[in-house]
């Protein structure tokens, strides 16, 4: 489900990018901006880059396992966990590019700021295991930006970190099955009868 979440918000912010820029090459890619070893990755030079960078779970009381009854058994089911993901989009465009790092991250902040929700409605090719999707902006302070971009190599670049609420994980894996307990039936007869 994150692959998916993530995946389809680029596709529709990389869509009407190309749309606003009259372009028909890829503006927006999911991908790390360095590799392990601390190379550029190739795909992300001159793109805006989407990229995951921390999960957190969606505080919620806690649920107990459902039960599901059926065909004379019951079912317990784990609850789905409803996870937010923190995603960074980054304007990676060098030397004399940066006027379009500039284009790209306004044009992401606007394209988020019209649609700020993804649905089955208004995203028809959404993953059907995902309901809904929204995308809230996050300030970070300086100390924490500067933080931030020492973890991810050390060298700022335009970006904007969304939250990205409600990725749900069910595994609806069965934990255990149980007897259905069925109530015995007592026939009462009224006085007199029997």
């Amino acid at each position: 489900m994150i692959a998916a979440a993530i995946t389809r918000v680029a596709r529709e912010l990389n869509q009407a990018l190309k749309r606003n820029a009259q372009s028909t090459e890829d503006l927006v890619v999911v991908s790390n901006l360095l590799e392990a070893d601390g190379t550029v990755v190739p795909q992300s030079v001159d793109k805006l880059v989407a990229f995951l960078v921390n999960i957190e779970r969606e505080p919620s009381p806690r649920r107990t396992p459902d039960h599901i009854p059926g065909a004379g058994r019951t079912a317990v089911v784990q609850p789905p966990i409803f996870l937010n993901l923190m995603v960074m989009f980054v304007a990676n465009f060098s030397g004399a590019k940066y006027p379009e790092a500039l284009k790209a991250i306004s044009g992401a902040a606007a394209f988020f700021q019209g649609q700020p929700v993804f649905d089955h409605q208004n995203t028809p090719d959404l993953d059907p295991g995902i309901e809904r999707l929204s995308l809230e902006i996050e300030n970070l302070s300086i100390a924490d930006l500067g933080n931030m971009w020492g973890v991810l190599g050390g060298r700022y670049l335009p970006s904007l970190l969304y939250r990205m609420r409600m990725v749900v994980i069910d595994s609806s894996r069965i934990e255990a099955q149980a007897p259905q307990v069925v109530r015995p039936v007592v026939n009462v007869l009224p006085e007199g009868v029997g």
